[in-house]
Formats: structure tokens, C-alpha cells, sequence
């Protein structure tokens, strides 16, 4: 099968969604199908392109994989604002739309898979699929114009009614419209999608990779924490709609428990804050976004995961991260409203907490600390779900099936594994 991948974010970025593009393209390139991505040069979280990498059009391979991959020039602001991430996004627009089209031109593909963010560029992806021919899937990471609203990086009533029009009618021409939990999803189908072109595609887990560990994290040592101490940790992008901001607040409410320490790992725009608000807490640690060879030890740094949310998003986006935190084998601490799915589905491994509600988080992280047997009894339950549910294999599998189903000349290619770990439509509501 040949899969033509038109994507804003892209390996080798570590977190988000570059992370999992980067993954599911190695993966369908691992399995013998033909792959090319039309991306942007890794910048993310950082909002800096990476050393190595030059913001400009280019060309090279996935290392490990034989998948090509067209990198093109993007604005990348140092600071954020809502008409910035406007510019920036169409900007990967303009400049990577020529170059999909003359990969389905010359190529022919008989898939195109966009991937959302960033939905300007999806009509690039339908026009790249129109003009070759290929059947076109829109893949949905975020629900970026709803989380922009809700967020207050876009205001506006009228701005809004015009963005989600515009989003219906795109999403209503791709072939296939997937996104990562079964409430995206279902927000999908309120946006006009029909329920019979929507899938669902879980961000998944390698369990060989993120797995817990027999003795201590060796990073405890590093960062000089004592034996006895009870570690909290946050691991991943710090950005506003995370909701961080109230991480500061729920360790200084813990300050005089010697017994809890607070690591806070990761980059992004918010950081820079984050530290300010914790200036002068001697039980809060930062680390830098780790490698990917050392992300099962910081995972496995913590007792507790720490997950908070801002209110109102928790339905709009999936944080790709809770999958790791569960098969790492440690409980989670989850700022998220019980009737979300994120509320749903941390409830099974941790605790569930009012979103922003620092006095709550905190309490729920003294509650665990006192209590072993709960802590161990519900990281073990977050292990088994990840390892059952979110297994890289199954998910891609039941993605493979679909794909060669909307592209009946590519079927040939699919081998009898991936149609029985595809089969049925059950998969569609099989998260959560």
C-alpha cells in the first residue's frame, strides 16, 4: 500500500503528536507498505527547530525505517499569541501543500492520511488525495478550533461560528475521520461527521519499552532524593492548555511534608512561569524533556503521575502522555471532570480530582502517599489496561485493516494478521 502522510509535527520530536506520526509511519514502513510524509523540521516543544535541522525544504529517510520524508519551511514564533499560531500554522499550510500535491502527482498514493493539527492543511491533504486519485483519512490528535476557543488563545463568537463551519466542511469531505478516545469521536459525529466513516485510533503504548522497573529509578539518585521521599511527578509538554499553572500552588500546599517531592520534567512555553511560581519550594525539582532512552527511567521516577487539565478541554484533547504514565506501573493524580473520558478512564487507575483545583490535587496526592497498598494496587490496574488496550501492534493493526479496506487495490498487501487483529467494527468503542 502506498500512504502519502501530510503532517505538521514528525519525528524525531519525543512528545505529542510527532511523536506518534512518527511511530505509525515506521511502523507501516516496518510492514512492507510504501511511505512518504510531507512534514515541517522538528520543533516541538521547544517552539525552536532542532539542532541538525534547517527551517527550509528538504529531503531524507526515517532511520530504522524505509520511509521518505519532505520536510518543509515553517514561521515558528518564540513567543505565543492566537494570531501567531494562526501565521504559523499557515505557513506549514502554504509551504507544504505544493509539495503534497507533487508527491500525488508523480507518486499516486492510494491513501493520504492528514493529520489534525493542523486543519489548515488539510485541504492540501484533500487536494493531494483528489487529483492521485487516493482515498483521503483525516486523523484527529486535537480538536484544535474548539480547544483554541476554550483555551482563550481565540476569541470571538463570530471568528468561532466562521472556524467551525469551515471545520464541518472540510471534515465532511474526508473519506475517514479517526480521533485518539471515544469522546472525540463522538464530538466528531456532532460536527456533522457520519458515524459510519468515523474510527477510532488510539495513541498506544510499546509495553517492551515503558514497563516498571524492579528497583528504584536510577534518576532518584541523580537528582539526590532520599530513599523515603514519595516522588510526584508531572513528565511532559508545558503549555497552558495542560493546565500546569496550578502545579506550583499544590506542591507549596504540600511544603511541609519532607516525606513528598515534586519533578517537574519537560519543556514548552509555560515553563518559564512554571519555575517562577515554584522559586523558593525546596521540594520541587525541574529536568529538561528527557531522551527517549531514559524515558522509562523518569517515568519510573515517580510514585505518583501527576495529570492536571484545564477545565473544559478534557474532552477536546486526549493527553497522549496518560498512556505512558499507566503502562509505567505508577497511580495517577487527574484534573478532569468524573464524566469525561479522561475522568473515565484515570478513575480505573487513580484518582480523579475537580479540574484547577489545586487543595483537591493536593490532597489526593497526600491520600496516595499514605497509602502503599492503594498506590501499588492502582498503578498495577493503569499496567494491565495499557498493556490490554493500548498495545502499538493491535491499534496500528486495526488502522491497517481499515485502510486497506478503503483502498481495495491495496489489499493484497494486508497480511492474515493484521485482518484478524482488524476485523469488526467492536474497536470503534473499545477505549474507556
Amino acid at each position: 500500500m502506498k500512504i502519502l502522510v501530510h503532517g505538521l509535527n514528525f519525528s524525531p520530536e519525543l512528545i505529542g503528536i510527532g511523536k506518534y506520526t512518527g511511530e505509525m509511519a515506521a511502523w507501516f514502513g516496518q510492514r512492507g507498505h510504501d511511505v512518504r510524509v510531507v512534514t515541517a523540521p522538528p520543533y516541538y516543544p521547544d517552539w525552536k527547530v532542532f539542532d541538525g535541522h534547517r527551517n527550509r525544504w528538504s529531503r531524507s529517510t526515517l532511520p530504522g525505517a524505509d520511509v521518505r520524508i519532505y520536510r518543509c519551511p515553517v514561521w515558528v514564533p518564540e513567543r505565543q499569541s492566537g494570531l501567531k499560531r494562526l501565521v504559523h500554522l499557515l505557513s506549514f499550510a502554504a509551504s507544504s501543500t505544493p509539495v503534497a500535491l507533487w508527491q500525488a502527482l508523480s507518486w499516486r498514493p492510494d491513501v493520504v492520511i492528514g493529520i489534525e493539527p493542523a486543519l489548515f492543511a488539510a485541504p492540501g491533504s484533500l487536494l493531494a488525495a483528489w487529483v492521485s486519485g487516493a482515498r483521503a483519512w483525516l486523523h484527529v490528535q486535537d480538536l484544535e478550533i474548539d480547544a483554541a476557543f476554550e483555551t482563550g488563545l481565540l476569541r470571538g463568537d463570530r471568528l468561532r461560528r466562521i472556524a467551525t463551519a469551515a471545520e464541518r466542511l472540510l471534515n465532511r469531505r474526508f473519506d475517514r475521520v479517526s480521533s485518539i478516545s471515544n469522546a472525540m469521536c463522538d464530538r466528531l459525529g456532532s460536527k456533522g461527521v457520519d458515524e459510519a466513516r468515523i474510527r477510532l485510533v488510539p495513541n498506544w503504548i510499546d509495553a517492551g519499552t515503558i514497563y516498571p522497573l524492579s528497583s528504584p529509578s536510577p534518576m532518584r539518585r541523580e537528582l539526590a532524593i532520599p530513599d523515603a521521599a514519595t516522588v510526584a511527578l508531572y513528565a511532559g509538554n508545558m503549555a497552558e492548555k495542560q493546565g500546569i499553572g496550578i502545579l506550583a500552588d499544590v506542591a507549596r500546599r504540600l511544603a511541609e511534608r519532607p516525606d513528598i517531592m515534586f519533578v517537574f520534567a519537560g519543556n514548552g512555553a509555560a515553563r518559564s512561569r512554571l519555575e517562577a511560581a515554584s522559586a523558593g519550594l525546596a521540594n520541587v525539582r525541574f529536568l529538561p524533556l528527557q531522551p527517549a532512552e531514559r524515558l522509562n527511567d523518569l517515568l519510573n521516577l515517580a510514585d505518583i503521575h501527576l495529570l492536571p487539565q484545564r477545565r473544559g478541554v478534557a474532552d477536546l484533547v486526549l493527553p497522549s502522555k496518560v498512556t505512558n504514565m499507566m503502562a509505567s506501573g505508577r497511580p495517577v493524580v487527574a484534573g478532569a471532570a468524573p464524566d469525561t473520558q479522561l475522568g473515565r478512564i484515570a478513575a480505573r487507575c487513580g484518582l480523579v480530582v475537580e479540574p484547577e483545583d489545586a487543595e483537591a490535587m493536593a490532597g489526593a496526592v497526600a491520600m496516595l502517599v499514605g497509602d502503599a497498598p492503594m498506590r501499588a494496587a492502582l498503578g498495577a490496574a493503569g499496567r494491565d489496561i495499557a498493556v490490554s488496550e493500548w498495545s502499538r501492534d493491535a491499534v496500528l493493526g486495526r488502522f491497517e485493516t481499515w485502510l486497506a479496506e478503503m483502498a481495495p487495490a491495496a489489499r493484497r498487501m494486508l497480511r492474515p494478521e493484521a485482518a484478524e487483529a482488524g476485523a469488526g467494527q467492536a474497536a470503534r468503542r473499545s477505549v474507556g
